[in-house]
C-alpha cells in the first residue's frame, strides 16, 4: 500500500494519493491533474475514485478534470449537491481500493457536506484519517465560511455541528491512527494550524485545544469562533466553481499561453481592461517595470495574495514573468480560479525595455538607510503586516496599514506626503506599493528586508508586545 501526501506550500494544501494492488484514489486533487495520472501510470495502477472532503473555498479542486481524464467517479459525502455527475455517499459507506477500504465519516461543521475518509488496511484495522478541513494539526476548520453561502446557518450553529462531529465521529477512533489534514500553517481555513502536516490522533487529543476531553459545547463554540478575521474575498467564488464546474485546465493554459511582443502587449494593455501582473522578485521589479503593473512575486504566497488583491475572479490578466515560468504562473493562477490570463510578454521585461517602451520604478532602501534618514527628520512609516503581527511588535510611531485591507489602508495615506513602507520581509510591501502606485500614489518608498532587517539592525525603537484585549 502507498499513502503519499502531495503538499503544496503556496496554498498550504495537502492532496493525497493512495494505492493498493493496482488501484488508486486521489483525495482533494489540485487543478493540474497530470501528476496524479502519471504517478498511477508509472505504478501500473488505475485511479478508481476521486474523493472530495468538501467544497473547497481556498482553491479550485481538480476533481472534474481528473474524473474526465480517468473515468473515475467523483465522491462527496452527505449533503453535497454538486451541479455535475458525482456520487453522494451515505455516512458509513465504504469504498474498496485494492486490498484496502475507505469509509465515509460525515463530519459537518466546517461545511455541512464536510466528510472525513477513514482508511482500513487489508485486515480491517483503522490506520489513517483523511480529515479534510474538519481536523487540522493543532486546530479545526473555521465554521464561518459555509454560512456566507447558506443564510440559515450561523457560525455558532456550524461550530456546534463541528463539536458534535469531533466528539462522535473522530475522538472515539484509536489513538494510533495517523491524521492527514487538507491544510497546514498558512492556510486561511483555520486560525492556529501547526507547521506539521501529519500527526497521530492520540497526540492531537493531548495537544489540540479543540479536542479537550472536558470541553463543553459552549466553550468550544466560543473558542473556535473567537479571533476569526474576514476570509479572503475569493473564497465564495472558489466554492461556487467547485460546485458548478469550470473550464478544463487545458483550455485555461491554451488561452493564457499567447506570447505577445512588446507592441502587441502594449496594445492589449491599452485596448482591454486587463490587469498587468508582474510575478518577478520584488526587488527586481522595483528596478524597472511596465507602468501600472502590479507585483505579486511567484516565489512567495502567490495564489492567496492574488485572491486577496484581485477582487474579480474573471479579471483578464496580462503577465510579465521570468522567462520560462509562464505556464507555471498560469497554472498557479488557475488553482485559485483566475482562469482568464490572455497572454504574456514574450522575452519578459527586458524585451519591453529593449523596445524603448516607457519604464517605471519604485525606490527601495535598506533598513540602515531608513535609520539614517530618521535620525535627521521625522518620517511617516507604514507597516503593512497583519494587525496581529503589528500588535505583537512594531517600530515605534509606525502606522499599521494592513495589505489585507488595502482599500481601507489607502484612506490613511496623503498623496502629497512621503511614506516608507515595510512588511515582514519585503514581499507584501512591494504588492502594497505597486498597487497604490498604479492608483496614483507616487510617494511611497519601499523598505527592503522589512521588519526583520529593521529589528536586527538594532537602530529602531521596537514596541513591546501589546495584548489585543488592551486595545479594545
Amino acid at each position: 500500500m502507498i499513502i503519499e501526501q502531495i503538499y503544496t506550500g503556496c496554498l498550504a494544501q495537502g492532496a493525497y494519493y493512495i494505492e493498493s494492488n493496482g488501484e488508486a484514489v486521489v483525495i482533494d486533487p489540485l487543478r493540474e491533474v497530470m501528476p496524479y495520472i502519471q504517478k498511477a501510470e508509472r505504478n501500473n495502477a488505475k485511479i478508481k475514485y476521486v474523493l472530495e472532503t468538501h467544497f473547497h473555498a481556498d482553491f479550485v479542486s481538480g476533481h472534474l478534470d481528473l474524473s474526465k481524464k480517468t473515468g473515475a467517479p467523483i465522491i462527496y459525502g452527505p449533503n453535497a449537491k454538486p451541479e455535475f455527475e458525482a456520487h453522494v455517499a451515505k455516512d458509513g459507506e465504504e469504498f474498496k481500493v485494492g486490498n484496502v477500504t475507505l469509509k465515509v465519516l460525515h463530519t459537518p461543521g466546517h461545511t455541512m457536506e464536510s466528510t472525513c475518509y477513514l482508511l482500513k488496511d487489508e485486515k480491517g484495522k483503522d490506520i489513517a484519517l483523511f480529515s479534510g478541513d474538519t481536523l487540522f494539526i493543532g486546530d479545526v476548520g473555521r465554521p464561518d465560511l459555509a454560512q456566507k453561502l447558506v443564510t440559515d446557518l450561523t457560525q455558532d450553529k456550524l461550530a456546534g455541528y463541528l463539536f458534535d462531529s469531533l466528539r462522535n465521529k473522530i475522538m472515539p477512533l484509536d489513538n494510533d491512527i495517523i491524521v492527514y489534514p487538507a491544510h497546514g500553517a498558512g492556510s486561511a481555513c483555520g486560525k492556529n494550524m501547526s507547521k506539521e502536516t501529519t500527526d497521530t490522533l492520540g497526540h492531537q487529543k493531548e495537544t489540540n485545544y479543540a479536542l479537550r476531553a472536558n470541553m463543553t459545547k459552549e466553550e468550544f463554540v466560543k473558542e473556535v469562533t473567537t479571533g476569526l478575521v474576514a476570509p479572503p474575498a475569493y473564497f465564495p467564488l472558489n466554492v461556487m466553481m467547485n460546485i458548478q464546474g469550470y473550464d478544463s485546465i487545458d483550455k485555461v493554459l491554451e488561452r493564457g499561453q499567447h506570447a505577445l511582443n512588446p507592441e502587441a502587449f502594449e496594445a492589449a494593455a491599452n485596448e482591454t481592461s486587463a490587469l498587468v501582473l508582474d510575478t518577478r522578485d520584488p526587488q527586481t521589479f522595483a528596478k524597472g517595470f511596465v507602468p501600472n503593473s502590479i507585483n505579486i512575486g511567484i516565489d512567495g504566497s502567490f495564489a492567496p495574495w492574488v485572491g486577496a488583491m484581485i477582487p474579480d475572479i474573471k479579471q483578464e490578466i496580462l503577465l510579465v514573468t521570468d522567462e520560462g515560468r509562464e505556464e507555471e504562473v498560469i497554472t498557479r493562477l488557475a488553482r485559485v480560479g483566475y482562469d482568464f490570463t490572455i497572454g504574456y510578454l514574450k522575452g519578459g521585461f527586458n524585451a519591453w525595455k529593449n523596445a524603448g517602451k516607457e519604464v517605471d520604478q519604485i525606490t527601495s532602501i535598506s533598513a540602515d538607510e531608513l535609520a539614517s534618514i530618521m535620525s535627521n527628520e521625522k518620517v511617516n512609516v507604514l507597516d503593512v503586516r497583519k494587525k496581529s503581527e503589528y500588535q505583537s511588535e512594531h517600530i515605534i510611531d509606525a502606522e499599521n496599514a494592513p495589505l489585507d485591507f488595502i482599500n481601507d489602508s489607502m484612506a490613511l495615506i496623503d498623496k502629497n506626503k512621503t511614506y516608507y513602507v515595510h512588511c515582514a520581509g519585503g514581499y507584501r510591501s512591494m504588492i502594497f506599493n505597486s498597487t497604490l502606485r498604479a492608483r496614483g500614489f507616487d510617494n511611497l518608498i519601499d523598505v527592503k528586508g522589512g521588519f526583520k532587517e529593521m529589528k536586527e539592525s538594532g537602530k529602531f525603537n521596537v514596541s513591546d508586545y501589546v495584548c489585543p484585549s488592551t486595545l479594545l
